[in-house]
């Protein structure tokens, strides 16, 4: 490990990445670097944003595994029977968990009305009153927000718990990852949730308590990690199964593209032929797996506008310090 390109690193991420929290890198398994930055320490959870939709993926590879929900292509009002369609609505009832999964979903929108989303009282309702209309199904329409927390409420539908409990048994405790339920109850907490305290840590849940899929969550750097490294395990956790082999598998290759990039099951595919994926969110948040060097990088930070790139980080300046 060359120290002198690490401080090359280190003097890189405080002059140019200003709002990093914490990164890890492990390869092998095996950690080979652990630091954080401005006054954040390993005890911090983050809100690592986007990341949460690859972390909620494997839940629901996990529901299907145990027989709660049929496969992916089941019809999404099959878990919602007492939703009413509106006349002349056609295009949503072809609508697959598959098309959540691979953002390929049409929606009645141009751009998010996220603010009236979060206003409402049911936000599943919601959603699913926003999807449809007359865009293709099948068409790569990215929902920073909106249509994956329609895969929450077929969560808790399928599996009759709530998501935290269901991921806190299938998931996160395995990992040894703490997490609680956080209510946000105005527009006022919504922002200072993205500009929060760093002590303040949980998933966010909606009205009805179905945590966000989408959006929410809160990680340390080491718990990203942890991530990273089971699905780089094939999802095995302590000669555990966690995650289905095959899930791991078929939500990381390329589904859709959408210009130069590539898209899975609510995961970022880097370089589908070398598989190289990534979870990536707001304000610079990643889990980056590459399997060919079997590596491990994760990257918290706190939310700013249009935050450098760091997959550019850590292919350019991480990746060269520690592959060897």
């Amino acid at each position: 490990m060359n120290q002198e390109k690490i401080k090359e690193l280190e003097a890189a991420i405080n002059s140019d990445y200003g709002n990093i929290a914490g990164i890890v890198v492990q390869k092998n398994g095996i950690k080979l670097y652990e630091n954080y930055f401005n006054g954040s320490t390993a005890h911090n959870a983050i809100h690592v944003a986007s990341v949460t939709k690859s972390v909620f993926s494997p839940l629901i590879g996990i529901a299907i595994d145990k027989g709660h929900i049929k496969g992916v292509d089941q019809k999404v009002l099959d878990f919602f029977p007492d939703y009413s369609v509106k006349a002349g609505e056609k295009t949503i009832k072809d609508v697959t968990i598959k098309n959540l999964l691979t953002m390929t979903a049409p929606y009645k929108y141009k751009t998010e009305p996220y603010e009236e989303f979060f206003a409402s009282d049911n936000w599943v309702k919601s959603a699913l009153d926003l999807l449809g209309g007359e865009e293709h199904t099948g068409e790569f329409m990215y929902s920073p927000i909106i249509g994956t927390h329609i895969l929450s409420g077929i969560l808790v539908k399928a599996t009759g718990q709530s998501v935290l409990d269901f991921a806190l048994e299938n998931l996160f405790a395995p990992l040894g990852i703490n997490v609680t339920n956080v209510m946000l109850r105005n527009k006022e907490e919504h922002i200072a949730w993205y500009k929060r305290d760093k002590n303040t840590s949980g998933w966010v849940v909606d009205p009805q308590g179905i945590n966000t899929a989408s959006w929410g969550l809160t990680l340390t750097p080491v718990d990203m990690a942890k991530i990273g490294q089971l699905y780089l395990n094939g999802g095995v956790w302590d000669r555990k199964q966690i995650i289905p082999e095959k899930w791991i598998e078929v939500s990381t290759k390329e589904h859709i593209k959408w210009g130069s990039l590539s898209y899975g099951y609510l995961w970022w595919i880097i370089d589908d032929k070398e598989h190289i994926y990534a979870a990536m969110g707001d304000g610079g948040n990643v889990i980056y797996v590459n399997t060919k060097k079997k590596m491990v990088v994760s990257i918290a930070s706190f939310f700013m506008p249009d935050a450098k790139d760091r997959i550019g980080l850590i292919t350019d300046r991480i990746e060269p310090i520690f592959e060897d």
